[in-house]
Formats: C-alpha cells, sequence, structure tokens
C-alpha cells in the first residue's frame, strides 16, 4: 500500500461497500469510509481514471457509522459492512437496486417492496473456511480469507456463523494442530441443519488411527457429526457419528422438509429463507389449475412450496446431482404426484428448447450471479409466461434482464425489493415481478 495519504470528502457508497469520492479527475473508492465523513486514505490499486483505496483515518462521522462487533473486522475478509448500522445496510442495498435497475435496465419499478431483513448476526448456516498451518505461529489458522490475500485470517471467533460453531473455532485450531496430517487439510465446510451441525473435513491424505480417534472424541464432545472429503465433492461420506440424524431444512409454513448433502448448495440464510419462499410464493400466488415452471430450481427450494398449492410444477436445473436431491425432497414430502423435474443447462436456452418444454402460465427464476439472459432472450409469444418472479443475487444481471423483459418482451415491472440474505456483507439479494402486458410483444 502507497504511503502517500490524501483527505477526501465521501459522496456516496459503492455495492461493495466502499465509500466514493473524487480527487484530481479520479474516482476514488474508499473501504472503511462512508457517505459525509471526511477521509484520510491510502491508495493499493492505481488506474488511469480510479484508485481502491483504504481508510487511514475518519472524520465528521456519518449517522450511519456503528462500532464494528467483531474484533476481526478490517483485516478478515468475510464482513464489509459492520461498520454501518443494520437498517442502513438494507437501504444502501436498495439503493443499489434502484441504481442499477435504472442505469442498466433503464426501467424502474412500479412499486417498491418493503425489505426483507431478519437477525444481523449469527445467521449463516453454511460456509466453508479455510485452514492452514502456520510455522512460523507454531498452529493452525482457521477462517475466511485475509482481504485482499489468500493469507488465512487468524480468527479466534466469527459474529456471522452461529454462536455454537463460532465458539468452535479455537477448538478445531487445536484438533487440527494434533492431527498427523494437519498440513494436509485445507478447508473446513459448515453445514448446519435442523436437527444436526455438520463439518465436513478437506483431507488430502489418508488419517491415522490417532487421527480417527481423536475426530470422534471432539465430534461427540461438541455434539457435530463430521463428513470426510478426499476429492470432488461426489466423494463427501459421513464419518462420526453415523448414526446422527439426516441434515435437513425445513419451511414450516408449507409443511416442506428439505433433505440435503452438506456440499450441496442450500441459501446460508435459514430464517430469511422462510420469509423469502413465503415473499416469493405470494407475489407468484400459484393456482391448483396452472401450469408452472422452476427455472434454476436446485433442490427445489421454491418447487416444492409451490407444489404444495396443488399447481404442476416443472423444475429445470443444470445440475444433475440436484435434480436427483430435488427428486428424492418431492418423494420425501410426498409431493412426486404434481411435481417434475430436469436436468437442463438452462445458459445455452434458445427458442426451440424452451417452445419444447410446453407453455407455462407462471415462472419463477433463481438464477446464480450470470443471470438468466438467455432464457429471457429465448421468450416468444407462445412461450411467454403471464407472470415471472425472479429471485436475484446479482442487482446488475436483474437489471440487465429486466431490460429485455420490459424494452423486448412486452412486460412490465410490477414490483422489485431487496432482501437482506447476507448482513454485514455488501452481497445484495433481491426480489421483482413482472407481468405481461395485454398485446405487448414478446
Amino acid at each position: 500500500m502507497a504511503n502517500i495519504e490524501q483527505a477526501v470528502v465521501i459522496e456516496s457508497i459503492d455495492q461493495e461497500g466502499r465509500g466514493i469520492a473524487h480527487h484530481e479527475g479520479k474516482v476514488i473508492f474508499i473501504e472503511g469510509a462512508l457517505p459525509g465523513e471526511r477521509a484520510t486514505y491510502a491508495s493499493y490499486r492505481r488506474k488511469p481514471s480510479f484508485e481502491m483505496a483504504q481508510a487511514t483515518s475518519v472524520t465528521n462521522h456519518s449517522y450511519m457509522r456503528v462500532q464494528p462487533k467483531c474484533i476481526h473486522f478490517g483485516m478478515c475478509g468475510g464482513c464489509a459492512m459492520q461498520h454501518m448500522d443494520s437498517g442502513a445496510q438494507v437501504a444502501v442495498k436498495q439503493r443499489i437496486l434502484e441504481e442499477n435497475l435504472a442505469r442498466i435496465g433503464k426501467v424502474a419499478p412500479e412499486n417498491i417492496l418493503s425489505p426483507i431483513h431478519g437477525i444481523y448476526w449469527g445467521y449463516r448456516q453454511r460456509a466453508r473456511i479455510g485452514v492452514r498451518h502456520v510455522l512460523k505461529k507454531g498452529r493452525t489458522l482457521i477462517g475466511f480469507h485475509e482481504k485482499r490475500s489468500s493469507f488465512i485470517a487468524d480468527l479466534s471467533r466469527c459474529e456471522i456463523l452461529p454462536p455454537k460453531i463460532s465458539a468452535l473455532i479455537p477448538l478445531l485450531s487445536e484438533l487440527i494442530d494434533g492431527l498427523s496430517i494437519r498440513e494436509r487439510v485445507p478447508q473446513i465446510e459448515i453445514a448446519c441443519g435442523d436437527n444436526v451441525d455438520v463439518l465436513v473435513l478437506r483431507i488430502m491424505e489418508a488419517m491415522s488411527p490417532a487421527d480417527e480417534a481423536a475426530l470422534r472424541a471432539f465430534a461427540d464432545a461438541h455434539d457435530i457429526q463430521f463428513w470426510l472429503q478426499t476429492k470432488g465433492p461426489e466423494t463427501v461420506v459421513p464419518f462420526h457419528p453415523l448414526q446422527a440424524p439426516p441434515l435437513t431444512y425445513s419451511l414450516p409454513e408449507f409443511d416442506v422438509e428439505m433433505p440435503f448433502a452438506p456440499t450441496e448448495f442450500t441459501q446460508v440464510n435459514h430464517q430469511l429463507n422462510r420469509v423469502m419462499v413465503h415473499r416469493a410464493l405470494r407475489l407468484l400466488d400459484p393456482q391448483a389449475h396452472e401450469n408452472i415452471a422452476d427455472f434454476f430450481c436446485g433442490l427445489g427450494n421454491f418447487t416444492l412450496p409451490i407444489a404444495r398449492s396443488g399447481a404442476q410444477v416443472l423444475g429445470i436445473e443444470g445440475s444433475t446431482a440436484l435434480v436427483k436431491r430435488a427428486m428424492q425432497g418431492a418423494e420425501h414430502n410426498c409431493l412426486s404426484a404434481n411435481t417434475r423435474f430436469m436436468d437442463m443447462n438452462l445458459f445455452e436456452m434458445d427458442e426451440e428448447r424452451l417452445k419444447k418444454l410446453g407453455h407455462f402460465d407462471k415462472w419463477l427464476v433463481d438464477p446464480p450471479r450470470d443471470g438468466a439472459i438467455e432464457l429471457i432472450k429465448a421468450i416468444t409469444p407462445e412461450t411467454a409466461p403471464q407472470r415471472i418472479v425472479y429471485v436475484s443475487c446479482n442487482p446488475a444481471t436483474l437489471a440487465r434482464d429486466a431490460e429485455v423483459l420490459v424494452h423486448e418482451k412486452g412486460y412490465t415491472l410490477k414490483a422489485a425489493g431487496v432482501m437482506n440474505m447476507f448482513p454485514q456483507t455488501a452481497h445484495v439479494e433481491s426480489i421483482a415481478i413482472f407481468e405481461k402486458i395485454a398485446g405487448g410483444q414478446a
């Protein structure tokens, strides 16, 4: 990082939670600074039109500024917004969504949905954390990566993990320190369910009998279940205790229980996921006589609640493993009669493939960060649903897809709003509803 420091007034905040200022014709993005504050900064990346920097001092503190709860904030790369009031975080994310829709999509929602938010700490029930034995420190470090670094942050606890898991961090460090393969354990994957907490150890060498005994004793003492992963996700197997309850999360409003494997994708925030599914289903308003498509369905997080309404639902997902799991979930919840699942690469969708799927009254679309542009572009008058509920983890790609839906496919953006699935981070989740305009072209 450069030693020369400058002082500027922070004008706004960007999508990554960095303060934005201007200096000598450049845009300066400053970590740790909030709008209205005067900050000195040191740049760590310089380009002709912008600089990336870290705040070194701040005066004229913003009304949004709070004391970070975590002692590791600023060093650990897991959080970006702990210095900002939790309510202000939600407001900033809403503004980011609206600005992306206006700037990229050239659209504005007719209505702004009230933001969805829940608990701000201890919410993260899925995580992947790094493990590294550091000779200079004489011990094993466990945590997220440091900011802008491949180094593992030296954590004693983590405020966004469930308290039980957070408290295990120093104990896990001691456990792995004592293993014969301590330098061959690069990561731990955390998956907390309704009835069991799973830790998946990625091991790159066979354990000794003493190692195995240590893991069994740790699992018994702390009421967790260890799984082991030797190579890819398909190699994940339970280790101890084998008689632990199955890993599940529930959606009580829809009488749905979702079994899942610890490395399979699920929402990290189970409490907010329940609220999100409630809102999505309210906006979609599935009826028993309708035919509905759930694109990027995963293991059926929306598919099965939709099916509970009595509608016929086709869930489509690009992962064969997730499709298999979704089918198992439908059977587990006695919903196989009105659900179908299909393995299809939705990033290669075109008009002909979409037409072969048949017509659907409504769509639910929940894509990854890349969005659903090929699916959206493939809509024709014959395949256009009356309503699309779009759940997004990237406001930029939602805005891009919204532009096509509104300006090319004959839809109106009825409403949009944010969901604070990842408090203390800059991650923006949102939901939008599109309605087909009578006589509108597709």
